[in-house]
């Protein structure tokens, strides 16, 4: 399924016009397949492990037409850095491991009901919006808790 969705990318990028390149399909692939937030650098290193001839402008060329294609999503991390993660469908509500950097999206509907009160209260129709709570996964709490 990882593959398809890597495939569905690089169709998309090259129907808006882009030209697929070997370093852009490395990329491709590691953004799709990550369950983690991946700031550039992140990308860049596993990115020259496979493709030793990727430079880091490459990596910041294919996230920021990546981001514009609607494939990723900027990630405001609380420390003011930024991370990709792949774009969900409607209203996105994010979880993220401010450990591992493990992120994963979830259903909210009494969320999109708390928002649309929130929007009318103040006469706001909400249209969209972004939600990201920052914690730690289960994973990393048990860490944690044994250490």
């Amino acid at each position: 399924m990882k593959d398809q969705k890597k495939q569905n990318w690089l169709t998309q990028l090259q129907d808006q016009g882009y030209r697929i390149t070997d370093p852009m399909k490395v990329i491709v692939d590691i953004l799709s397949k990550s369950d983690h937030l991946l700031n550039p650098t992140e990308v860049y290193f596993q990115a020259k492990n496979i493709n030793p001839k990727i430079g880091l402008v490459t990596v910041y060329r294919t996230i920021e037409k990546m981001e514009q294609s609607g494939l990723i999503d900027r990630v405001h991390m609380p420390d003011g850095c930024q991370s990709f993660f792949q774009s969900s469908d409607g209203h996105q509500h994010l979880l993220i491991c401010t450990h591992c950097g493990r992120a994963e999206y979830f259903e909210g509907e009494d969320l999109n009901q708390f928002f649309q009160k929130i929007g009318e209260r103040f006469g706001y129709h909400v249209r969209d919006h972004w939600l990201q709570l920052f914690g730690l996964c289960a994973k990393c709490k048990k860490i944690e808790l044994e250490s």
